[in-house]
């Protein structure tokens, strides 16, 4: 016989339940037997008109053991599906009657992970500079571009004095015909650019020799 009908003396065991009346014999509030219903499809109760439930007597049996799966024996929602597919309705329902004992649930697996935490690296400490030494710095004048250099010819004998020479030129001059220096123009232009590059000769070595 279904517990149902020691719960209700007043009516017959097949008699219909309503929500209230099943809320009060499982000791939950209505919105949890609507909440169940919509995990678990197996809750079919008899809807009428105005949307009200009506339980069969094998209906409140599933809830009961709907009820002692998740509060007595700590199953989850999806455990408490895994039984009903697994072992179907009839079986639940057997467990709300007190009939078969309930499933063992299985004690949950520990995996171990082991994280290794690498240590960072210890700061490379800076070596203290000498007292002695100091920074050298890089507008000193032996950083800066040396000037070029610039090459003169050598000469195989030291030049003539300035003086000897305009000398010998007129030396020159003054032995030759008056006629001929005349008509030789060309040959003093050239003899003025020669006494200008020796002058220009006696500066460079000069200047040379006071570096």
């Amino acid at each position: 016989m279904s517990s149902a009908a020691f719960a209700y003396p007043h009516k017959l065991a097949e008699a219909f339940r309503t929500i209230s009346e099943v809320a009060l014999e499982l000791d939950v509030p209505q919105h949890v037997l609507r909440f169940w219903e919509s995990r678990f499809t197996q809750i079919r109760p008899v809807k009428r008109a105005g949307g009200r439930r009506y339980y069969r007597p094998e209906d409140v049996d599933l809830l009961k053991g709907i009820r002692a799966l998740l509060y007595s024996d700590g199953f989850t929602i999806k455990g408490v599906q895994k039984v009903l597919k697994e072992r179907g309705l009839r079986h639940v329902a057997e467990v709300g009657r007190g009939g078969v004992p309930a499933p063992v649930q299985p004690a949950p697996v520990v995996i171990e992970k082991i994280v290794y935490v690498e240590k960072p690296a210890a700061p490379v400490a800076k070596k203290p500079r000498p007292t002695h030494l100091r920074a050298v710095s890089p507008s000193l004048p032996f950083f800066d571009e040396q000037p070029p250099v610039r090459e003169f010819p050598v000469l195989d004998s030291p030049p003539m004095p300035v003086a000897e020479a305009v000398k010998e030129l007129a030396a020159a001059f003054a032995s030759e015909d008056p006629q001929e220096m005349l008509m030789g123009a060309q040959e003093r232009e050239r003899l003025e650019e020669l006494l200008g590059e020796l002058q220009g000769l006696k500066v460079r070595l000069q200047a040379a020799r006071q570096r």
